[in-house]
C-alpha cells in the first residue's frame, strides 16, 4: 500500500499521491494498453492466486489480467484514495458504481430524493432494476421518521444523499443525514459528484461510502466515462475487498485509456474545480442581484426572461447556521439552475449563447447549458442547468447578458 501522505494539501496529493507506483524514469505515466501480463519467469516465484493475501491491486501483486487490475487504473485508484481520504475503486460509469454498491450491500429499502429534491434519475433507474429483481423498496429521503418507519428502513438499509443536487446545485446537510441513518443502523451513501475532493469531504461528516460520477469533475475534459466508490480508509477492509471481488464478476472495470485520462485530469483537479466554482458563484450573485426587486427589465437583461436561480451559495439560512460552510469550505460548486419565465424561453436561450455549449453532462473545462427536459422528463420544463467552466467569468457574464437581451428583444417583436 501507499506510504502515508495525507499531511499534504490536495493540490500536492493530486500530483504526488501516486509517486510510490513509479518504477521507471517517466515523469508522465505511460499508457499501458495490454489486457494481459506475463507471469514471473522464475518458477520459484510463482504464487497461485488462492495463496495470495489479497487481490492484485498494488505493487505487491503485479497485474495479471486487466479485469482484475491494470497499471493505469491502479494508479488512478491510488490518487483517488489519497484525495478522498478513503480506499477508492473505479468503474466504467457512475451508474455502474451505484449498481455495484447496491449489489454488495443488498438493502431492502433505500431512502433517496425525488425529482428536483435530489436523486439523479439514473440512480432511480438502477433502483428500479433491483426492485424488479428482488423487490427492493424506496422511500422519500425527505420523509419524516414515521415515513421511514412505514417503509421499514432499518439496519443494513441505505440512505442515499446526493449533494450538491443535480440539477440545481443546492446542498444538503450530510452530517444530519448521517445521524438519521446511523440511528437506525442504516448506511449513508453520499453522491459527491458535484463537489469533488477539495470542495467536500463526506467521510469527515459521517458517510459510510462516497460515490462519484468521475465522468464529470474527476475527468474534467468531457472525454472519459468513469465511476468511483470509496470506503473509509480504516474499518471497512471487508467492504473494499468485497466490492473489488464483485467488480471482477460484474465486469464493470475501467479501460486503461480511461484510467490514463483520469490520472492526467486529476493533476489539475484543484485548479480546475476551484476556478469553476468561483466563476459559478460570481455568475449566481450577478444573476441574483439582477433579479432583485430593485432591478427591472430595462436595467437588467435577465429580469425580462429569468424567473429565479438556485445554487448552494444562495442558501442564506444554511450559511447562517454554519453547517454549509463547514461542509463546503472551499466553494459551493460549479453547477446552478435557472428557471426561465416560460418553457419557450428555456428552449430558445441556449441558441442565443456563444460561450455555452448546449449539451448534457457537465464538469468539463468548457461551460455548458442544458434545457434539462432534453434528458430528464421529471424536471420543470422551464429549467436550464448551467455547468460553469474555466473561462473568464466576465466573458461568461457578458455572453449571458447578450443572450438574455436577444431573447427579450425577440419576444417583444413576436
Amino acid at each position: 500500500m501507499a506510504p502515508p501522505t495525507t499531511a499534504y494539501d490536495p493540490a500536492t496529493l493530486a500530483i504526488h499521491g501516486d509517486d510510490w507506483l513509479n518504477k521507471g524514469t517517466d515523469v508522465a505515466p505511460a499508457l499501458h494498453v495490454s489486457t494481459t501480463f506475463r507471469y514471473k519467469h522464475d518458477p520459484a516465484e510463482l504464487r497461485p492466486y488462492v495463496e495470495q493475501d489479497g487481490p492484485p491491486a498494488s505493487t505487491d501483486f503485479p497485474p495479471v489480467y486487466s479485469r482484475l487490475s491494470a497499471p493505469n487504473t491502479t494508479r488512478l485508484e491510488a490518487l483517488l484514495s489519497e484525495l478522498m481520504g478513503g480506499r477508492a475503486l473505479t468503474y466504467t460509469s457512475g451508474l455502474s458504481a451505484f449498481h455495484a454498491l447496491m449489489v454488495y450491500l443488498r438493502p431492502n429499502v433505500v431512502a433517496i430524493g425525488h425529482d428536483q429534491l435530489g436523486g439523479y434519475h439514473g440512480c432511480h433507474g438502477v433502483l428500479a432494476l433491483h426492485t424488479k429483481m428482488h423487490g427492493l423498496r424506496t422511500v422519500d429521503l425527505h420523509g419524516d421518521e414515521a415515513a421511514w418507519d412505514a417503509a421499514g428502513l432499518a439496519k443494513g438499509d441505505v440512505v442515499h444523499v446526493e449533494t450538491p443536487l443535480n440539477p440545481t446545485g443546492e446542498a444538503y446537510d450530510i452530517a444530519a443525514f448521517a445521524e438519521r441513518a446511523h440511528r437506525r443502523g442504516a448506511f449513508l451513501s453520499v453522491d459527491s459528484t458535484f463537489a469533488p475532493p477539495g470542495l467536500q469531504d463526506p467521510f469527515a461528516l459521517g458517510a459510510d461510502v462516497v460515490m462519484h460520477s468521475g465522468t464529470k469533475y474527476i475527468g474534467g475534459h468531457s472525454d472519459m466515462l468513469c465511476g468511483v466508490l470509496a470506503v473509509p480508509a480504516a474499518g471497512r477492509d471487508d467492504w473494499f475487498w468485497g466490492l473489488w471481488n464483485e467488480r471482477v464478476f460484474l465486469g464493470s472495470v475501467m479501460g486503461s485509456l480511461e484510467g490514463w485520462l483520469g490520472v492526467r485530469s486529476l493533476r489539475t483537479l484543484q485548479l480546475r474545480v476551484r476556478a469553476q466554482s468561483r466563476n459559478a458563484e460570481r455568475l449566481v450573485q450577478w444573476l441574483h442581484q439582477s433579479l432583485s426587486t430593485k432591478s427591472s427589465s430595462s436595467s437588467s437583461p435577465a429580469a425580462a426572461v429569468v424567473g429565479r436561480v438556485a445554487h448552494a451559495s444562495l442558501q442564506t439560512k444554511d450559511l447562517e447556521q454554519g453547517w454549509l460552510r463547514r461542509q463546503m469550505p472551499n466553494g459551493f460548486g460549479p453547477v446552478f439552475a435557472v428557471w426561465m419565465k416560460s418553457e419557450e424561453d428555456a428552449k430558445r436561450l441556449p441558441s442565443k449563447l456563444n460561450l455555452f455549449h448546449h449539451a448534457t453532462s457537465l464538469g468539463g473545462v468548457e461551460s455548458l447549458v442544458e434545457w434539462r427536459r432534453m434528458s430528464d422528463k421529471s424536471v420543470d420544463p422551464t429549467l436550464l442547468r448551467f455547468s460553469i467552466g474555466a473561462e473568464s467569468w466576465e466573458d461568461l457574464r457578458d455572453d449571458l447578458a447578450a443572450g438574455f437581451k436577444a431573447l427579450a428583444e425577440e419576444k417583444a417583436k413576436a
